[in-house]
């Protein structure tokens, strides 16, 4: 008994010395992930109104918003900014006014170019962890959950990504890697996710 106290003692002892973000499992990869700027980052899309060239034009985007009717465009002469010919002028229909307007900040109104925040991502599971020393690549699936109309029109929320994330353990727990490291950064590899099967 008294051994079994003694035991029980050292044992409290060394805990106050740990912390959860020295052991890390699938829940701590999550919230390392999730929490941080490279992830909370929001889509932004970038709105061109007025004279833009026929790749803008063609641009999966644009076809997105015409197919939705919130724009239309007409055939226009190429500015000395905007070419290759040809060059479309771009606007927004009536529907594509109300369904903007309220996305555009005031200060934003009356430019040709406007920022709409449109989705922002979410993690949906931590597939596996690789550990090797002090390093660790993190395997998950995110998808995009959209902020609004423009949102959902340009990010399907049942589409999966898969990235991975590298983690590197420091004296005062796991963390995100930071530059430089060998492996793949979350900035990079959310650009270059790919849809899961």
């Amino acid at each position: 008994m008294r051994k079994l106290q003694l035991s029980l003692c050292f044992l409290a002892l060394l805990l106050p010395s740990c912390s959860p973000r020295d052991f890390l499992n699938r829940r701590l990869a999550a919230d390392l992930i999730a929490g941080s700027n490279s992830f909370r980052t929001i889509q932004q899309f970038q709105l061109r109104i007025g004279v833009v060239s026929n790749e803008e034009y063609l641009s999966p985007e644009s076809a997105v918003l015409q197919h939705h009717g919130w724009v239309t465009a007409t055939r226009a002469a190429c500015t000395p900014d905007v070419a290759p010919p040809p060059c479309w002028d771009l606007e927004l229909s009536p529907l594509g006014v109300d369904t903007f307007q309220p996305l555009i900040p005031p200060s934003e109104s009356e430019k040709k170019s406007i920022t709409i925040l449109t989705a922002k991502r979410e993690l949906v599971l931590v597939t596996g962890i690789a550990r090797e020393g002090i390093n660790a690549e993190v395997d998950f699936t995110w998808r995009w959950n959209p902020l609004n109309e423009v949102g959902a029109a340009l990010y399907r929320s049942d589409l999966r990504y898969r990235s991975t994330a590298a983690l590197r353990r420091y004296d005062d727990g796991w963390r995100l890697a930071a530059p430089p490291h060998p492996l793949q950064y979350l900035d990079d590899s959310l650009k270059d996710s790919e849809p899961s099967k």
